[in-house]
């Protein structure tokens, strides 16, 4: 994040930013039945080299959540995705030089929508699996552990899950979703039986193209539902 370069850079903005407060955001996706996260590598500073969350610092004239949507674009090109604030992480020693506390946000993105792009003050931009993550700058690692439980807590509540599918899926795509954010493993007849009996999947008259072995049905999500549980939150649990 923007917090690592000298002092010279991180103020020559002082004007507009806020100095003393930055945004860090766990930014998760799912591919080939792995949860990842997304993380950038520092190209200057303290950190140069190093690998953390994306993030930066917030402007005066505009809220946490705008500051959020403007740095992830920013620095992964990724753009109108859903985005959900954690908390403030604010302990005294977590960045070496002065006191900064930043406000941890998560993201849900389709992998599949996105060309990731290294950008402002990162040199490189990867995915990684969330049990091969390294060790991050600051207490990146930390924001990350309270973003997955977060996380794990969420989609017990609320559909969310499905910002993490492509459009069209099938109902084993979605149930290795949900076992790599819960870390459990399910009961293949069960799991379809619940989520089918949630009225919350349109059957599609389309199966999987392109595989070598027997082309599944595809699902998508009915909007209509998946708004009202969003709103009402329900159930979730397998």
């Amino acid at each position: 994040m923007v917090e690592n370069v000298d002092d010279k850079t991180a103020y020559k903005n002082e004007n507009s930013a806020m100095n003393a407060i930055t945004i860090d955001c766990v930014i998760f996706g799912f591919d080939k039945g792995s949860l990842e996260v997304l993380l950038v590598q520092h190209a200057e500073g303290i950190s140069k080299g190093k690998w953390g969350l994306p993030g930066g610092w917030i402007y005066k004239k505009e809220s946490t959540d705008n500051a959020a949507h403007r740095l992830l674009n920013e620095l992964t090109g990724l753009d109108n995705i859903y985005l959900e604030q954690l908390k403030a992480f604010g302990d005294p020693d977590r960045f070496p030089l002065r006191r900064v506390i930043t406000i941890g946000y998560y993201a849900l993105v389709k992998r599949e929508d996105y060309n990731i792009k290294a950008g402002f003050t990162a040199s490189d931009a990867q995915w990684y699996k969330i049990n091969e993550i390294p060790d991050l700058i600051y207490d990146h690692n930390e924001i990350l552990d309270y973003s997955l439980k977060h996380l794990r807590n969420r989609v017990r509540q609320a559909p969310i899950g499905f910002n993490l599918l492509p459009e069209k899926f099938t109902l084993l795509q979605l149930m290795q979703l949900y076992e790599e954010i819960l870390g459990i493993e399910m009961d293949k007849p069960n799991f379809r039986r619940k989520i089918l009996h949630m009225k919350l999947l349109v059957a599609l008259d389309e199966k999987q193209q392109d595989v070598s072995h027997r082309a599944a049905q595809l699902y998508k999500f009915d909007p209509e539902i998946y708004n009202q549980l969003t709103e009402k939150g329900f159930n979730f649990v397998f």
